[in-house]
């Protein structure tokens, strides 16, 4: 499943929640602690993702937005199972 993120580095503590409606659409926002240097806040990113959604890191791979607060990620896993995940952190 794909998944468009607005990410916020920098932030007081990691959070993985809340709806961002940007110009790709919709998009789950994620709160890192990591700075955006040298990749920290995307590895980061990944990790949070994998943990709200209870997937290995492994199955959490960058798509598109490398350097961007604007994400785009692929989750490994069964649909039916990360869609309703999706849709409560979603809010």
């Amino acid at each position: 499943m794909r998944i468009l993120l607005r990410v916020k580095p920098g932030a007081s503590r990691t959070a993985v929640g809340g709806r961002y409606d940007g110009p790709s659409g919709p998009a789950l926002v994620v709160a890192v602690a990591a700075r955006a240097v040298e990749g920290q806040a995307t590895k980061a990113v990944l990790e949070a993702v994998a943990a709200a959604f209870g997937v290995r890191r492994a199955a959490v791979t960058l798509v598109r937005g490398a350097t961007s607060r604007d994400k785009l990620v692929e989750v490994d896993g069964e649909d039916a199972q990360l869609q309703p995940r999706l849709e409560e952190l979603l809010g």
